[in-house]
């Protein structure tokens, strides 16, 4: 057990509270790090610990136990998770499994902290065993990782790719929110197959889903560390995480074959997540407030658009110098000076920071500013009848 003290270096990087400094050595055979951060999980930790136990290969060979491990930090438990965790690694003891417990003050107690401290210390772990190519994942104490879930985070990283977003799948969506659950998921996957067919990306190719989130994601070691590590926010540090991995062009795949399971309560762990979203859903769907979400043109429209800066950015790198015609045509549909957009398209360090800079005049363009929410029904027809011409 610990509190927070003070902040100690580690391997270039700043640790908020030393965790696990009991822990066993870890394995120079090890390959993957998996983070599980837990507030009062006593419900469903041990299947958790099951599934991220009993990992194997895709003819159901169990992987070998020395290739990962597996972080526990109960944080400010008021149940009986750290005692379970304990318990569980004493019964499987070829299980490599480390658990600990800290209480933060509650400036500190929020889901960005504590994911934080178990990456950093996935990451100064994973570079004591001499592996520098190692790979940090993240799950939650409330999911259910597939039996697959490591063999294939690792063959879409050894394929190339910095990072890997897996698909997160409700175990059974509350009545009254599953209607709306299933609208979102499918607007948001017919979405990721437009994005795709408008402006392909060769890492993250169709089939791709639109997750990076907590309950399923994994980075490499270097990129984690080029990245900045977990930004420091108390919650959607998933979300914020993604961005800065955006910022720094890192090849992220959204893989379906990465997939787990989470559960589908109402009353959640932090203030903002999958539960809060679906209390929200629920609120909606029992008041008949229609689902709306943002015009189909216009998304369709920023994905043209993107897709047109980065030919300019590519044009660019591989040559030496911009096409004038097409920055001078880009800087016309975004109203903006072809003279900044010139030296933003040749200046900076990579397109993740290229788009962030340009978006946001997008948004601001007389065209844009015309296209209005739509009812997700709606916006899941025109996104059909987009990809089917396709």
């Amino acid at each position: 057990m610990s509190v927070l003290a003070a902040a100690t270096p580690v391997f270039g990087l700043v640790v908020a509270d030393p965790v696990f400094q009991t822990a066993a050595k870890p394995l120079t055979e090890l390959k993957v790090c998996v983070v599980v951060p837990v507030k009062d999980e006593a419900l469903h930790l041990q299947q958790t610990l099951d599934a991220l136990r009993c990992q194997t290969d895709e003819a159901g060979v169990l992987l070998n136990a020395q290739y990962y491990e597996v972080l526990v930090l109960a944080n400010n438990c008021t149940d009986h998770s750290y005692t379970i965790a304990r318990a569980y690694q004493q019964q499987y003891p070829d299980f490599q499994l480390h658990v600990d417990e800290v209480f933060l003050p509650p400036a500190s107690a929020n889901i960005g902290t504590v994911r934080r401290m178990l990456m950093d210390e996935a990451y100064r772990r994973l570079l004591q065993s001499g592996n520098i190519n190692g790979i940090i994942a993240s799950t939650d104490g409330d999911t259910i990782v597939d039996s697959q879930w490591i063999y294939h985070v690792i063959n879409e990283i050894a394929a190339g790719n910095d990072a890997v977003g897996g698909r997160i799948l409700a175990h059974s969506t509350a009545n009254s929110a599953r209607l709306h659950h299933l609208r979102n998921v499918t607007y948001r996957c017919l979405l990721a197959k437009a994005e795709a067919l408008i402006d392909p990306q060769p890492h993250d190719p169709w089939p791709r889903h639109f997750q990076y989130f907590g309950a399923s994601l994994a980075v490499t070691c270097a990129m984690y560390h080029k990245a900045g590590r977990l930004p420091q926010v108390p919650y959607l540090e998933d979300d914020a995480f993604h961005k800065a991995l955006v910022r720094q062009d890192a090849r992220i795949r959204k893989s379906y074959k990465v997939k787990v399971y989470t559960s589908d309560r109402t009353s959640g762990r932090v203030s903002i997540g999958f539960s809060e979203q679906l209390k929200k859903w629920t609120d909606e769907s029992d008041a008949q407030i229609p689902q709306l979400v943002e015009s189909t043109i216009g998304t369709l429209h920023s994905y043209h658009i993107r897709k047109k800066l980065r030919d300019c950015r590519e044009h660019y790198l591989q040559i030496g110098a911009v096409s004038r015609k097409a920055v001078t045509q880009l800087s016309q549909e975004l109203q903006a000076d072809v003279i900044w957009l010139q030296h933003q398209i040749e200046n900076l360090p990579s397109f993740g920071l290229l788009w962030e800079v340009v978006e946001p005049l997008l948004q601001r363009t007389t065209l844009y500013n015309h296209y209005q929410p739509e009812f997700i029904g709606h916006a899941i027809q025109q996104l059909r009848s987009f990809v089917k011409e396709k």
